[in-house]
C-alpha cells in the first residue's frame, strides 16, 4: 500500500496495531458489559430461572451482542452502519417483558423470544423506510438528541455509583461513593498526566485500578468464576418452542420502535463524533443490523439489540475512530459468551468502579451533544425554544419515571425513555416553527444539499471545521 493510500484513509477505516486494537477493544468491552448483562440477569431472576438458566441466558446475550457489533462495523452486503458502532440487549425490553412474565408466570420466555423474533424481522424491512427520518434531524435536532443521550445516561453513573441494587444495604454507603470517586480521579490524572496511547485507555487503567482498590473491601468476587461452565453454545430455543400473540408483538414493536429511534439518534450523534456524516444509507444498514441481530437473538434466547450510547462517549474521549477496534471487541463479545469464566472476568469490575468511569463516559456524549448545538445558530428564529422545550420533555422522564404513567400504555412506553420523549419534541417543534406554514425565501429554503430545510440554522461545518469534536 502506498503512503498516499495510507494518509488518505479516513480514522474510521483505520487498522491500528494488534496490542492497541485489542486494547482499546477491551475499553469497549468493559463499559458495556454492564448494560449488556443487566436486562437477561433481571428478566431472569423475575421468570425465576435456576443460576445454570441465567448463565445460558446471560451467554446468548453476549453472543448477539458481538455479532450484531461485527454486523455494524464490517458490514455484509446493505447491514450493518460500518461504524464504530456497538450493539447490545437493549434495556427499553425490560418494563413490557416484566409485564408479559407477570401475565405469564413460567410461559413467558417462549412467548417473549417469539415476539423478538417478529420485532427484528420489522425492523429489517422498514429500515429503508425509517432511515429517511434522518432529513429531519438538522443540527438543532441532532445536538439536543445527543445532549439528552448524555443527560440520561449520567443518572445510570449514579446509579453504578451508589452500588447498582438499590435494595441493597450497602446501597450509597460511604465506602461504594469513595470507590467511585476514586476510579473518577484516577481516570482524570490518567487522562491529564498521561501522553499518547497510554493517555487513550485512561478508562481502562480507572476500572483497572478502581477495582484493585475494591478488592479490601470485598467488592471482588471471584468464587463466581469456579461455578460456570468452560465452554457452552448458544442452544436455539432452550427455553422451548416460540409462541406468537398479538398483545406481546405489540408491545414488542412498540419497543422496537423506540430503539430504532435511539439507533437513529446514537448514529447521527457517532457520524458526527467521527466526522462521517450518517446518511440514509448508512442508518439503513444500521437499522438492519439492529433487525437481523434481534431476530437472531429471539432464535437464541436473546431480547431486542440497540445502540449503546456509552460507547460513543467512549469514541470522543479516546479519539480512536476505527471501526475496527470495535469489531474487535464484537469478536471478545462473542469469545466471552462461548467461555462464560471469561466473560465473567469483566463482571468482576465492581459497579462503583463504573459509575466512577461512567461520569467522564457519560458526559463527553452531552458535551458532544453541545458541540453540535454550536453549528446551529439559537438566536435565530425559535431555534432556542425547540432545544428548551425538547430538554425539558427529555429530561422529564429522566427524573420522573413514571410522569407518563396516567397515559395509554403503548404511548407511554414510548415517552417513558428521556431520548425518545426528547427527539418527537424536537423533530415535530422543528417541522413546526422552520416549515410549515413558513414564507421560504433566498436565504431560508433549502438547498440541493439541505433537502430537510434547517431553516435559519447554520449548514453543518465542514470536517475541517469542527477538528477537536471528536
Amino acid at each position: 500500500m502506498s503512503v498516499e493510500s495510507r494518509t488518505s484513509r479516513h480514522p474510521v477505516d483505520e487498522v491500528l496495531p494488534p496490542g492497541r486494537m485489542a486494547t482499546v477493544a477491551l475499553q469497549h468491552v468493559a463499559s458495556m458489559y454492564a448494560g449488556v448483562a443487566a436486562p437477561p440477569l433481571i428478566i431472569g431472576a423475575a421468570v425465576g430461572l435456576t443460576a445454570a438458566q441465567l448463565t445460558t441466558l446471560l451467554a446468548a446475550s453476549l453472543v448477539i451482542a458481538g455479532v450484531a457489533t461485527l454486523l455494524q462495523t464490517l458490514g455484509v452486503w446493505r447491514i450493518g452502519s460500518r461504524l464504530p458502532f456497538v450493539n447490545g440487549v437493549s434495556f427499553a425490553v425490560v418494563s413490557p417483558i416484566l409485564a408479559v412474565v407477570e401475565a405469564e408466570k413460567g410461559a413467558a420466555l417462549p412467548l417473549i423470544f417469539g415476539s423478538t423474533i417478529v420485532a427484528g424481522l420489522f425492523c429489517f424491512l422498514l429500515a429503508p423506510v425509517f432511515c429517511r427520518l434522518v432529513r429531519f434531524f438538522p443540527p438543532v435536532v441532532s445536538g439536543t438528541v445527543i445532549a439528552l443521550i448524555g443527560i440520561s445516561l449520567l443518572p445510570v453513573a449514579g446509579n453504578w455509583a451508589q452500588g447498582g441494587n438499590s435494595g441493597a444495604e450497602d446501597y450509597g454507603s460511604l465506602v461504594n461513593l469513595s470507590l467511585a470517586g476514586f476510579t473518577l480521579i484516577a481516570v482524570l490524572l490518567f487522562n491529564h498526566f498521561l501522553r499518547g496511547f497510554l493517555q487513550r485507555i485512561s478508562i481502562l487503567l480507572g476500572l483497572l485500578v478502581g477495582t484493585l482498590a475494591a478488592i479490601p473491601f470485598g467488592k471482588v468476587d471471584v468464587h463466581v468464576l469456579s461455578s460456570l461452565p468452560v465452554f457452552e453454545l448458544p442452544n436455539p430455543f432452550a427455553f422451548g418452542a416460540p409462541r406468537f400473540e398479538v398483545a406481546s408483538i405489540i408491545a414488542m414493536l412498540v419497543v422496537m420502535l423506540v430503539s430504532m429511534t435511539e439507533s437513529t439518534a446514537d448514529m447521527i450523534a457517532l457520524g458526527e463524533v467521527v466526522e462521517r456524516k450518517a446518511d440514509d444509507r448508512t442508518i439503513a444498514g444500521g437499522l438492519r443490523a439492529d433487525g437481523l441481530a434481534t431476530a437472531f437473538g429471539g432464535v437464541f434466547n436473546g431480547f431486542i439489540c440497540s445502540a449503546f450510547a456509552q460507547n460513543i462517549g467512549l469514541v470522543a474521549l479516546t479519539r480512536i475512530r476505527s471501526r475496527f477496534v470495535v469489531a474487535m471487541a464484537g469478536v471478545f463479545l462473542v469469545v466471552m459468551g462461548l467461555l462464560p469464566p471469561v466473560g465473567a472476568l469483566v463482571s468482576l469490575v465492581p459497579q462503583p468502579v463504573l459509575g466512577g468511569a461512567g461520569v467522564v463516559l457519560f458526559g463527553s456524549v452531552a458535551v458532544a451533544g453541545m458541540r453540535t448545538l454550536a453549528q446551529a445558530d439559537l438566536s435565530a428564529g425559535s431555534n432556542a425554544i425547540i432545544v428548551a422545550v425538547s430538554l425539558a420533555f427529555g429530561i422529564f422522564p429522566i427524573a420522573f419515571p413514571d410522569f407518563y404513567r396516567a397515559f395509554p400504555e403503548q404511548l407511554a412506553t414510548v415517552l417513558s425513555s428521556g431520548i425518545s420523549a426528547g427527539c418527537l419534541a424536537a423533530v415535530t417543534l422543528n417541522l413546526l416553527f422552520n416549515h410549515v406554514g413558513r414564507r421560504r425565501d433566498a436565504s431560508t429554503a433549502p438547498g440541493p444539499e439541505d433537502p430537510a430545510g434547517h431553516g435559519a440554522e447554520k449548514p453543518i461545518a465542514a470536517p475541517e471545521q469542527v477538528k477537536g469534536a471528536s
